[in-house]
């Protein structure tokens, strides 16, 4: 169970250091100068899949580390 731990972290690690950035100018956020800086925008192509890809393995690595306390 260990083992199964240590790869999905390893594997949330990497996809999530393949994400794009969502906020474009990051000093802009500080100084508020961009009302538009958070606008909805739709994932299309390999971000919707690396999105889902984090989604799922956020959520296993929840899972398996709540059984593995409870146990």
């Amino acid at each position: 169970m260990e083992t199964v731990l240590l790869v999905i972290s390893v594997l949330l690690i990497a996809i999530v250091l393949l994400q794009s950035g969502k906020a474009e100018g990051a000093s802009q956020i500080i100084t508020g100068g961009n009302s538009d800086l958070f606008k909805n925008r739709k994932e299309r192509g390999s971000e919707l899949i690396i999105s889902r890809a984090t989604l799922v393995l956020g959520i296993s690595f929840f899972v398996i580390c709540l059984v593995m306390t409870l146990i």
